[in-house]
């Protein structure tokens, strides 16, 4: 089990999670953040700490309207090279020393910006 941030997430960023994670595994594009599976020790920390409730359990995904979506973008997001990126993001051992990435997947990029945001 690992845990996953949805939809959400976008265009809120408030970053709770962020600072909560033992392992600094969870990492923020553009609009919205990301949780790398491969770092991620289960811990169950960030949940319940986003004032979103963007933050759910990937075996929880499908009794969230886009859960098993966000599954798979969260996979593209470390796993293939993003959009103005040569190479994709892959596991770099914690957002600290990566810094935000800056850019999101084409599927949250997608996401129309509502009235106020961005």
């Amino acid at each position: 089990m690992t845990f996953v941030i949805g939809s959400a997430c976008i265009d809120v960023l408030d970053k709770s999670c962020m600072e909560v994670c033992p392992v600094d595994c969870i990492y923020v594009g553009a609009r919205k953040a990301y949780i790398d599976a491969a770092e991620c020790i289960d811990c169950s920390a960030c949940l319940g700490v986003c004032p979103a409730d963007a933050v759910y359990s990937a075996d929880d995904a499908g009794a969230t309207p886009d859960g098993e979506t966000f599954v798979a973008d969260s996979r593209t997001f470390f796993d293939s090279p993003l959009p103005g990126r040569a190479a994709p993001v892959g596991d770099p051992g914690g957002a600290l020393l990566s810094g935000d990435i800056g850019v999101d997947t084409p599927l949250v990029a997608s996401y129309p910006v509502e009235d106020g945001q961005r």
